[in-house]
């Protein structure tokens, strides 16, 4: 990852039942969120073909020969459905608490960096809903691998939805490739801070693999993969901004807090005695006394008093001119 958006190290450990809810709740918004802004067909449609026409005029079409290997080829088409379908939302996760657990100095710059990215991909699918290529019409030459080997996973012609659960996802939020960016964010992660060769390896190879996956499944064109990826840098650059303005906020809050629990009640007393009193003659542990007021002075200067004498004596010799 370029260097200026490397993840910045925080300096406190974070804790899961703070983050647990904080996740479960931005995904919550994320998934209402695609599935209120989904858009008239005809518009996505159109977006789709529009997409694959650029692709065409810069002589781009990966998805074709991907598709078509996909559809003939079961022992590659099943495997890669299994891996649209799952991979997504499990190796996700694991990443993150992988990061939360092992890296927690930079867990929460990796936690905002998904958050920035995955909230600007769905600004993404409210001002550009697109048809993926499995949804177009059979004419322009792609096949659905994910309903043709429906047999074979939970999932039915609704993408990765569970089967007969394809009205609870929008279809039409292809653009940009969240597969591809999520999985770019969890191959950067493990090249960064993973220390084992093979999840280092894992990093680099997780992220090409779901690109070709998603075109050879008819679920994303090229441009979409490119999209996801963009915004996973627009999220990375955001990343440190973000953070510092949540530090501002959690800072007003705190210090806001602070003076509500101060108005509310009567400040502590700073007397150490809390309003105990002593009776004549006791003192308090460790308090020195003056000789004067000693007991046992007082006694010694009974028992002699020619000492005594002579002390006051020595005491008014000892005192300046003016005050004898």
């Amino acid at each position: 990852m370029p260097h200026d958006t490397a993840l910045p190290a925080t300096g406190h450990r974070p804790r899961w039942w703070t983050e647990l809810p904080l996740i479960a709740v931005v995904y919550c918004l994320y998934s209402v969120g695609r599935l209120l802004v989904r858009g008239d067909v005809s518009t996505a449609v159109d977006n789709g073909l529009a997409i694959l026409r650029l692709e065409q005029a810069l002589h781009l079409n990966a998805e074709h020969p991907l598709n078509r290997l996909f559809t003939s080829t079961p022992s590659l088409g099943i495997p890669a459905d299994f891996a649209y379908a799952s991979l997504h939302y499990v190796v996700t996760p694991a990443v993150l608490v992988w990061m939360f657990r092992r890296r927690s100095a930079v867990y929460r710059a990796a936690r905002v960096w998904l958050m920035n990215s995955t909230l600007l991909g769905l600004v993404g699918f409210t001002l550009m809903p697109t048809c993926p290529p499995r949804l177009l019409d059979a004419s322009h030459g792609f096949v659905d691998t994910m309903a043709q080997y429906s047999a074979y996973g939970w999932w039915g012609e609704g993408a990765s939805a569970p089967r007969g659960l394809s009205g609870m996802t929008n279809q039409y939020a292809a653009m940009p490739s969240l597969h591809v960016g999520w999985s770019l964010w969890c191959g950067i992660l493990l090249w960064r801070h993973a220390r084992h060769p093979l999840l280092r390896a894992a990093g680099v190879a997780y992220p090409l693999i779901t690109t070709i996956i998603v075109m050879g499944t008819a679920n994303h064109y090229f441009l979409d993969a490119v999209a996801g990826a963009a915004v996973m840098a627009a999220g990375a650059l955001l990343t440190r901004p973000v953070m510092r303005l949540a530090d501002r906020v959690k800072g007003r809050l705190r210090a806001a807090w602070a003076v509500a629990r101060t108005a509310s009640g009567p400040a502590e007393s700073p007397i150490v005695s809390a309003g105990c009193k002593t009776s004549a003659g006791e003192r308090i542990p460790g308090q020195r006394t003056s000789s004067a007021d000693s007991p046992d002075a007082a006694a010694d200067g009974a028992a002699d008093p020619v000492g005594a004498d002579r002390a006051g004596t020595a005491a008014n010799d000892d005192a300046p001119a003016a005050a004898r």
